[in-house]
């Protein structure tokens, strides 16, 4: 076995600012060669993407997710270590190491964000040319050191210390002034209670208990002392430059995606951001985009309103068809768990649209919007990761936290420098950013990963045991599933929506969601959805 030369004293006097939290290295074992050396490879290729001082995932995880031995990524670790790609501490964890010979692929080399949990910032004298930015999530403000020729910015989010306690298994409590209520639009007000489904099987839903509220609450308390009455006029068009860095270094470690704070855009969610992209393509000669077949109902009505022509493409149970691709000047296509089929895009398919969109110019707008949840499969890195000349990528909290937030971000290839129209307001800006740092954001997503599997497998049953001749597909991943019905889908909708369930349907198929389904509530929901289908 290799033994590891780098040293921790030499990763304390590195530059950089330590990234903890959920890591998805997306590796690829395929190949040739042994294990071993496949293994280092996908592990090399992956690190080169992520920022410095990102903390990787302990041996024995990695291992258990790759389905090999500890032994063999242990030993690739070890390489890498003796490469100078990682730094490793006994009994710390193992790093991203900074300088050669990685590439610094999620945080730019000129901007830097700095992080610091509580107590006095790790002081560092500054280097000519650069600016730096401090976020400092505790303690009291310090003042830092001077950069020639630059003034060093300090965003402190509040001097309390970091509370974990209340993100999971708390709930708010009840507000007179938060009563359920919607216009009707001719003034007036009713109480959605009378027309809400006794079950909601919505696939674009995550579970609505508030389970973020209180973590949310403190990161607004945070930022509404800190920021500095400025900060309140007329906000960044490409998004406040603190959530811009914490998601260009987030997306690369949780998707693998390729950007610097420059290429994010923040806009008000991705829906609202489609006219936005449709508009940039337009203005880049783009008259025609392919869209999958079947796909989001409102997809077509924004390319339309945008006065582009929308070609449908098939998909079949290896995502969208890329060899039907015909003459179009853009893509869109939702790879890692296409909407409504639940299908993933395969490896041929995903190299093959990339070398397309090259060969003819075109652009691929991946749309990521439940990726986030996966379950029976290897995670599925981004598309963007492999081609971030050619690829849009949009996400959005609406699947993580929730719709109503309306916080989402794109991703531009370099080159293509855009404001958005209307981005979310400054202080919701602030207060994402100040949960991502603080590690609140990763592990809401770990605790709602094992809720939704759990919710996954008590819907999955119910149908299994009253529906057993009914095929079930595209529950991999997401937040919904694929039932297969031999009536009309449309009709046995509206049919469930008359015994109180709600959910989507398209020619064949119903589409399920789970994800706001309690477990207990799976047997009466599934009861009410047979019923349906009997009639």
């Amino acid at each position: 076995m290799l033994k590891l030369r780098a040293s921790w004293s030499s990763f304390q006097g590195q530059w950089c600012f330590i990234i903890s939290g959920q890591v998805d290295l997306h590796l690829d074992l395929g190949g040739d060669g042994s294990l071993r050396a496949r293994c280092e490879h996908a592990l090399r290729v992956a690190v080169r993407r992520l920022p410095v001082g990102t903390r990787l995932p302990p041996t024995r995880g990695l291992a258990a997710e790759l389905g090999v031995s500890r032994g063999v990524v242990v030993e690739a670790y070890a390489q890498l270590a003796a490469e100078g790609y990682l730094l490793t501490r006994r009994g710390g964890g193992t790093f991203v190491a900074g300088g050669e010979p990685r590439a610094n692929a999620g945080v730019p080399e000129q901007s830097r964000t700095r992080f610091v949990a509580g107590g006095e910032p790790h002081a560092k004298a500054g280097l000519p040319g650069q600016s730096r930015t401090r976020f400092v999530t505790g303690g009291e403000p310090r003042a830092s050191a001077a950069v020639p020729g630059q003034s060093p910015t300090t965003f402190v989010t509040g001097g309390e210390p970091h509370a974990n306690a209340g993100l999971i298994g708390q709930r708010p409590r009840k507000s007179a002034l938060a009563e359920p209520t919607t216009g009707d639009g001719r003034g007036a007000t009713r109480d959605v209670r009378a027309r809400a489904p006794r079950f909601d099987l919505r696939p674009a839903l995550p579970a609505l208990d508030g389970a973020f509220r209180p973590a949310w609450g403190r990161a607004l308390n945070r930022v509404l002392r800190a920021t500095p009455d400025a900060r309140l006029g007329y906000p960044d068009p490409r998004g406040e430059p603190e959530l811009r860095e914490v998601l260009a270094a987030s997306l690369a470690r949780r998707r693998g995606v390729q950007a610097s704070a420059d290429e994010v855009v923040v806009t008000g969610g991705l829906g609202p951001a489609l006219p936005f992209v449709w508009r940039l393509l337009a203005a880049r000669g783009v008259k025609r985009v392919a869209i999958e077949d079947p796909c989001w109902p409102r997809l077509v009505a924004t390319l339309v309103r945008a006065g582009l022509e929308p070609v449908p493409t098939p998909v079949d149970d290896h995502g969208l068809a890329t060899h039907a691709l015909g003459d179009v000047g853009a893509v869109f296509v939702t790879p890692a768990h296409q909407y409504p089929t639940g299908a993933v895009l395969d490896p041929a398919r995903r190299a093959r649209l990339i070398a397309w969109a090259r060969e003819h110019g075109a652009f691929v707008f991946e749309d990521d919007y439940d990726a986030e949840f996966r379950y029976d499969r290897q995670p599925v890195g981004s598309l963007q990761g492999l081609a971030p000349d050619v690829v849009i990528y949009g996400g959005s909290t609406s699947k993580t936290l929730a719709p109503g937030l309306r916080l989402g971000w794109l991703v531009l290839p370099k080159g293509i420098r855009a404001d958005t129209p209307a981005p979310p307001p400054v202080l919701d800006q602030l207060a994402l950013a100040d949960l991502i740092t603080r590690g609140d954001f990763d592990r809401h997503l770990r605790h709602h990963r094992r809720l939704y599997q759990q919710r996954r497998q008590a819907l999955l049953a119910a149908l299994a045991a009253r529906l057993p001749d009914h095929a079930i597909t595209g529950a991999a991943a997401g937040l919904h599933a694929v039932l297969h019905v031999a009536t009309d889908a449309h009709a046995a909708r509206a049919r469930a929506a008359e015994h109180g369930v709600a959910l989507d349907a398209i020619d064949g198929r119903l589409i399920v969601g789970y994800a706001n389904l309690p477990e207990s509530q799976a047997p009466a929901a599934v009861e009410a959805l047979a019923q349906a289908l009997q009639k």
